[in-house]
């Protein structure tokens, strides 16, 4: 894995190689083992190594062809790339190394962009092409690997990470208004916005072509969940099974030690299950936990670590670990409010102690539907099926008399809220369980000024837009393709990618192989979701390899106790932050609004805490990128 940047000044203008490699310099995280730069007249490309394949000098980036006329920064892997070596090798080209860098120049050069269709794994890259002046940058079809840019009308500059692009002292650091807006509701930025105005973010199975100044931005691949397999049931659990299984050989490839990561739950436990058939050696397992019972899912993975007898590794986060949040706001470079990014960089941390590469459970919930809303949304047509809206609506009242107390998983709590969504769309209503702010929190908290700045922007259209987008026909379908195409890019992935590459370890996920999940996809719904069973067919094709303590276990998810550290450890600093004059004069939020969520939230009359830690993150990161001017 590896970080890269570039830049083009438009206007002819030589590029500052002091510039470039301060560029490179701050994405030294994501690539300690070595560094390398490209510079002619008024391109210059520059690039962090994190060695995993050809450990060798050979594998030096950038990279060109035989004849230096095609350039490429690169940050990946290509599982497939042995295969596609071979056929280079047979069309005439030569190789210098081992990598698998050199096999996308050869395939650039024979296939030019559509190159991409040949590619098999995680990637970002730039090709800079001197015969005629072009440059290609491409981001793998689920964005595992990042990619941004910022556009004007004599620069073009990309990197890994935005703050590469903020070295440029061209750029002047200003939010994004629209991006806040939209990151209010969904806990991340989504694409191709990033918080920084001006700079975009490249989506994932896009590729951006400049040429001429110009820049034209392509997608090239899309997730069909059409048509549906017609086999039976064994067939599809054994089909499963030996998919899998191959996703998870050909990421085994490495030159280095690896590793998986085991949280208990059914897709990690899956994937260990999977490399302890291939591997001839233990396989090296970590785990992270809390020291409150509630949220510890500690006890499953050991289950799974004795199963299959891996060399486990366990690390309890306690609140002083808190401490790496400044660190954490350094990295995301965004506003990022999924909380679980702080055990994801712990237990990266804990890992590269021991490898360099990890293999994880990643977009088993996204193929398989499991996620505790898909149950709700079927829960809601099921009552469309049986009652008309008015006497669901009717109900509505007499929910609200049930104690339900101050606990969002109280079921009283849930059924209030379900009832309340009735009223909308099925579509509206999966878009209100994901959303954070809502629109009438939105509107309670907003001052007027920012209210009338981004009153023209839906954040939940960009959500709505994907299911009309999807190639599916059943709902619960264009529910996991609007999952895939948001909330597994825009936030696990990047949660993943960060907390990896802040630690100098290589993350990679077997569920999202593009050809395994074109495979799933194609499952009808009935068995992904059955009843009330999620993972219905998964759990089926797991039966007998993993133990049934795992595979049907009420799901937790990566759950962090800041609802208990807010009314404690983390108290002080959120009123100290969030009511502090520099927060108020942004203009963003009423002061007496983001009051009264926090003394409701200590006073436990009620859960604020994932909105506590939104607006938490927000203001630490615009006090380090844009106060601060941080780069």
């Amino acid at each position: 894995m590896c970080g890269i940047c570039g830049k083009i000044n438009l206007n002819g203008d030589p590029v500052n190689e002091t510039l470039l490699k301060k560029m490179t310099s701050c994405l030294s995280h994501r690539g300690p083992d070595d560094e390398g730069f490209y510079f002619k007249n008024n391109i210059g490309l520059g690039h962090r190594r994190l060695s995993i394949i050809d450990l060798s000098p050979l594998a030096h980036q950038p990279m060109s062809n035989e004849d230096g006329t095609v350039w490429i920064v690169y940050n990946g892997e290509i599982y497939n790339f042995p295969e596609l070596r071979e056929d280079l090798l047979k069309r005439g080209h030569t190789f210098r190394s081992k990598s698998d860098t050199e096999t996308i120049i050869h395939l650039y050069e024979d296939h030019g962009v559509e190159c991409l269709k040949y590619l098999r794994g995680m990637f970002a890259f730039a090709i800079w092409d001197e015969r005629n002046n072009s440059l290609f940058l491409a981001r793998d079809r689920i964005g595992k690997k990042p990619l941004c840019y910022w556009h004007t009308q004599n620069t073009f500059v990309f990197a890994s990470e935005i703050k590469s692009i903020l070295q440029d002292n061209k750029y002047e650091n200003k939010p994004d208004i629209v991006a806040i807006h939209h990151y209010l509701t969904y806990q991340d930025v989504p694409s191709p916005w990033t918080a920084f105005d001006g700079i975009k973010k490249l989506p994932p199975a896009h590729y951006l072509l400049l040429k001429n100044g110009r820049v034209k931005v392509e997608r090239y691949w899309k997730l069909s969940y059409l048509p549906k397999h017609k086999m039976g049931t064994r067939d599809l659990r054994h089909e499963i099974i030996e998919r899998l299984k191959e996703a998870v050989s050909i990421r085994l490839i490495s030159d280095v030690p690896l590793g998986a990561f085991l949280s208990g739950g059914i897709d990690s436990s899956a994937v260990v299950a999977m490399m302890s058939r291939i591997m001839n050696e233990p396989l090296k397992t970590f785990s992270i936990g809390f020291k409150e019972d509630t949220y510890n899912e500690l006890r499953y993975a050991r289950m799974i670590a004795e199963k299959f007898k891996t060399n486990h590794t366990e690390f309890i986060v306690e609140p002083k670990a808190l401490e790496v949040i400044d660190k954490l706001v350094w990295h995301y470079n965004e506003p990022f409010a999924d909380s679980s990014a702080i055990p994801t960089y712990y237990v990266s941390k804990l890992a590269r102690e021991h490898v360099t590469v990890i293999l994880n459970g990643d977009g088993g919930d996204e193929n398989f539907a499991g996620y505790g809303r898909y149950k709700a949304n079927e829960f809601s047509r099921m009552i469309h099926r049986y009652f008309p809206a008015p006497v669901a609506k009717a109900l509505l009242p007499f929910v609200l008399m049930l104690p339900h107390g101050k606990d969002p998983t109280n079921f009283f709590w849930r059924l209030k809220r379900f009832l309340q969504e009735y009223s909308r769309s099925p579509e509206m209503r999966n878009a209100h369980w994901l959303c954070h702010f809502a629109t009438e929190m939105k509107d309670e908290l907003y001052t007027n000024d920012f209210s009338t700045r981004v009153s023209s922007m839906d954040s939940f259209d960009l959500l709505l837009n994907k299911y009309k987008e999807a190639d599916a026909n059943d709902f619960l379908d264009k529910t996991l393709y609007a999952d895939v195409m948001m909330y597994l890019p825009d936030d696990l992935l990047i949660k993943v990618d960060v907390a990896s590459m802040a630690n100098s370890i290589e993350a990679r996920s077997p569920f999202l192989d593009h050809e395994f999940m074109e495979f799933v996809a194609r499952i009808p719904a009935e068995l992904k979701l059955k009843g009330w069973t999620t993972k219905y067919i998964l759990k089926q094709a797991m039966k007998g390899i993993l133990p049934d303590k795992v595979l049907y276990r009420e799901k937790m998810g990566f759950v962090v106790p800041i609802d208990h550290w807010f009314r404690n450890e983390l108290k002080e600093m959120a009123y100290d932050t969030l009511l502090s004059d520099r927060a108020v004069k942004r203009g963003y939020f009423k002061k007496e609004t983001v009051k009264k969520i926090l003394d409701e939230h200590t006073s436990n009359k009620w859960k604020w805490h994932n909105h506590i830690w939104n607006l938490l993150m927000l203001e630490l990161w615009h006090r380090m990128f844009i106060d601060g001017k941080t780069g």
